[in-house]
């Protein structure tokens, strides 16, 4: 089967699998469909997402999953990392995704400071982000340690999709943006995954390991893998949004690939608007009441 075939079930207009023939619209991208993706050899698609306009867009094109990532502390809110978004903050932006996507699966990121004392913690933040949120299922950085929330979280019902390898929240533990998994390094993101996994969840998103490492993790464990920075051997792929379409200015890296120039674009109808606003051209008769 193709990526393409396995893909096309859950489509936006198709019935999705195992609906009645009679069904029709789309089926909205649940945790099983990713694990016969997973099963059958394909791949998916996920990008963040942090409001209704490009939460609908992107799920109007097929993206399976949406990420509603606290890396919309640096690319929405203007913060240098991730750290500062709090989780009052991360439901404001998973409110709007969420109004947005009728078909794709919604994953939050857990914010940091919001999982870490304690399982019961993550399992508080946790249904606060489904409840209030609205999202499908929630994201949590962190390796084996991390074991016992993912447990926690898996008993209370919630779905919780792991983060290992690089993990933007503990950056200065790590010692900046590095690639995580050389070397001797590369047990510890086999055993995190592995360990992460068998707790109950649903998924292990690796970011920036070597691309053999999270090969090895994609054949170890049952769940599905998404890599950013990991390869293609993973289920699926993640993307930042402005990264992929090219609204971010400045050096990207290695691992983005910009599939459109949305910076420019938007600059040339800003410009354009403000042409028109100063020359009077705009607004016109065919503007006014």
């Amino acid at each position: 089967m193709t990526d393409a075939e396995q893909s096309a079930p859950y489509a936006a207009g198709s019935a999705g699998p195992g609906a009645p023939a009679s069904q029709s619209g789309p089926r909205r991208v649940r945790i099983p469909h990713l694990q016969q993706i997973k099963d059958s050899g394909g791949h998916f698609a996920m990008l963040t997402a942090y409001d209704q306009y490009t939460a609908a867009i992107f799920d109007e094109a097929g993206i399976e999953v949406l990420l509603v990532g606290d890396s919309a502390a640096n690319n929405v809110m203007g913060h240098a990392t991730t750290l500062p978004i709090t989780l009052d903050e991360m439901l404001v932006f998973a409110r709007s995704v969420t109004a947005g996507a009728s078909r794709a699966l919604v994953v939050c990121d857990l914010p940091f400071g919001s999982y870490e004392v304690s399982p019961a913690q993550a399992v508080e933040s946790s249904i606060r982000l489904l409840k209030e949120g609205l999202v499908h299922a929630v994201k949590m950085e962190g390796g084996a340690h991390y074991a016992p929330h993912v447990r926690a979280l898996a008993a209370a019902g919630i779905p919780v999709m792991a983060h290992v390898g690089f993990t933007p929240q503990s950056e200065h533990a790590l010692g900046g943006y590095r690639v995580q998994g050389r070397g001797d390094a590369r047990r510890a993101v086999l055993d995190d995954a592995a360990a992460l996994a068998e707790a109950g969840a649903f998924c292990v998103l690796m970011e920036m390991v070597p691309a053999d490492v999270a090969a090895e993790v994609d054949a170890a464990v049952a769940v599905p893998t998404i890599g950013i920075g990991a390869g293609n051997a993973t289920t699926g792929q993640v993307l930042v949004w402005q990264d992929m379409a090219g609204l971010r200015s400045g050096k990207q890296p290695r691992f983005v690939k910009q599939f459109a120039d949305v910076r420019s674009v938007l600059a040339t109808a800003a410009r354009t608007y403000a042409d028109e606003v100063r020359s009077g051209a705009f607004p016109g008769p065919e503007h006014s009441f």
